[in-house]
């Protein structure tokens, strides 16, 4: 994986970053490796996503039984290679990064009209592996995509009070941030572009043995937060 940008530069804007470390990177892959992913992303009806639609969440998740084309296919596995960890362990600090073989929860994402995902912050164990999630990163895939289509990602602050950024999906555009119990984000208000459209992203979990003894909590889910009393 040939990535664009040097990571060792950017450390302490990541780690400073707020309301929680996290950056946002314009153009860290070929725009021609994002192209042919694009040109392979599934549409709605192509494979069996695991589709959820509730008052928390509308969208599209990858299942790793679903087969996917050559080219996004081995761009999710050249994800879990070394220079890609490497890259991220200087960029953020947290050493020993371990990729997860099964996509629990990662992989292919789209949203489409109407749908959303509310703040929340992420699960923190892996059942399987036994081990402590620790990193997010997402890659968007949306070309000529239009502030008024909505779908910004909103990082929240830990109390709940205020976003204090929101990130536009376009295309070649990759955030990455820290997965903690206070971590919160998504974008809860629903998808506004046209029929035919929708919000793509490719998204990435990254797991450590072990995490700071600040950091720890007993294991759980998905932990959602309301924005306003109409949430659900």
């Amino acid at each position: 994986m040939d990535l664009k940008i040097e990571p060792g530069p950017l450390r302490e804007s990541y780690v400073s970053a707020r309301p929680f470390p996290h950056i946002a990177l314009d153009g860290l892959f070929a725009d021609a490796t994002l192209d042919a992913v694009l040109a392979e992303f599934p549409r709605p009806e192509e494979i069996e996503w695991a589709a959820f639609d509730n008052p928390t969440e509308k969208k599209l998740g990858y299942r790793y039984t679903s087969p996917l084309k050559p080219r996004l296919r081995d761009f999710l596995w050249e994800m879990s290679a070394p220079p890609v960890l490497r890259f991220l362990e200087t960029l953020t600090g947290i050493e020993g990064l371990i990729p997860d073989p099964y996509f629990g929860g990662a992989g292919p994402h789209q949203i489409l009209p109407g749908g959303f995902l509310k703040i929340h912050a992420d699960f923190n164990w892996h059942p399987l592996l036994k081990l402590d999630r620790r990193l997010n990163l997402l890659v968007y895939l949306n070309k000529d995509w239009r502030q008024e289509y909505g779908g910004e990602l909103e990082l929240w602050d830990r109390d709940m009070t205020r976003c204090e950024r929101k990130v536009l999906p376009v295309f070649n555009r990759t955030v990455v941030f820290n997965t903690t119990d206070f971590s919160y984000h998504g974008h809860p208000r629903p998808l506004t572009c046209p029929p035919g459209l929708s919000r793509k992203s490719v998204s990435f979990y990254y797991y450590t043995n072990g995490r700071p003894d600040e950091e720890r909590s007993a294991p759980h889910d998905t932990i959602f937060r309301k924005t306003h009393e109409r949430d659900w």
